[in-house]
């Protein structure tokens, strides 16, 4: 039973520039402008109309983009929650003027041990990252570690989670790897290390979407059945201010936006594209969590009872009931 029949969530990539080179992720290797404040605010209008409730200001590395802070106030003047998930490398620099604009700020940190991190961001960022969190605990934001999990690091949560999170009095965040196109992430999970997220996801503070782990077991989204809402739930925007359909790891189709996003995206073309989400050949066994995660949200089915729990869970940690993911 479907609950929610308008897009919740916009995946707003403000560059794929990146001062990082992770090995599980091929979007740094892009070429790339950055987005124009003046599309950002006219493109927010259309998403409010839309029934968008949530704004990812993501990447690449969205810290690059010099305007960052300006496009976050305006998110928040429309009435927007907001998230923001860095590398660790310019938040300190920016700290001061990004300060109360993200609802959701999530720090990247895959390994307590700083060459192993540094070796999968491919730069010197671990030191950054545990600077990051003295400044942002300063300022009295309260950030996430957004830990990206894989079999090879599964073991070192719980050196994250004591040595890292709970001194600082931070929400881990389990982000299970996924594969998608060419690039190998090491996205396979045995049927353990599904077992040892689940028990994790149980721990105070600590966020594990259990939905993300079903999915998983079920071997992914079937097109026969699908459950990825990712077009009807999440609108996706490029650097180049054009909608990505049905998604920006599918990316099967671009449409520039030209000042016209609401219409757009109700016109006959896009929701041609948005009636096949999870239904084309590529989606079959695609377990992607950041539109998954929506598509649990607003639909009732086995994967909307396994996300509820710790929706609930991060919601009453954070003290925000608003947020829909």
């Amino acid at each position: 039973m479907r609950l929610v029949r308008h897009p919740v969530l916009c995946n707003y990539y403000v560059t794929y520039r990146c001062n990082a080179t992770c090995g599980f992720c091929d979007i740094w290797e892009r070429p790339s402008p950055y987005v124009t404040p003046e599309n950002v605010a006219e493109n927010l209008r259309d998403l409010r109309r839309l029934g968008v409730r949530v704004v990812d200001f993501t990447g690449g590395e969205p810290l690059l983009h010099r305007q960052l802070d300006g496009l976050l106030a305006e998110a928040k003047k429309q009435g927007f929650i907001t998230t923001v998930t860095t590398n660790g490398l310019l938040y300190p620099k920016q700290a001061e003027r990004l300060r109360g604009l993200v609802d959701m700020l999530h720090f990247s940190l895959d390994s307590p041990i700083a060459e192993e991190h540094d070796r999968l961001r491919g730069v010197k960022c671990f030191d950054k990252v545990m600077e990051s969190i003295a400044v942002a605990r300063s300022l009295g934001e309260r950030p996430d570690i957004l830990f990206t999990v894989f079999e090879h690091n599964i073991d070192q949560i719980g050196a994250v989670y004591e040595t890292i999170c709970k001194p600082n009095n931070l929400v881990l965040i389990l982000n299970p790897v996924f594969a998608y196109n060419e690039v190998a992430t090491g996205g396979q999970f045995s049927d353990e290390s599904l077992r040892k997220l689940t028990e994790w996801g149980r721990r105070k503070n600590v966020y594990l979407n259990d939905g993300f782990v079903q999915l998983r077991r079920d071997g992914g989204n079937h097109i026969d059945k699908p459950v990825c809402r990712a077009a009807s739930t999440t609108l996706v925007i490029s650097p180049e201010n054009k909608l990505v359909l049905p998604c920006y790891h599918l990316g099967l189709q671009e449409f520039p936006i030209e000042g016209k996003l609401y219409d757009l995206y109700r016109s006959t073309e896009v929701q041609e594209l948005v009636a096949l989400e999870g239904r084309l050949p590529q989606c079959e066994g695609c377990a992607i969590n950041c539109y998954m995660q929506p598509s649990f949200a607003v639909e009732i089915s086995k994967y909307w009872w396994k996300a509820l729990p710790s929706t609930l869970k991060y919601n009453r940690i954070k003290g925000t009931w608003k947020s829909l993911l």
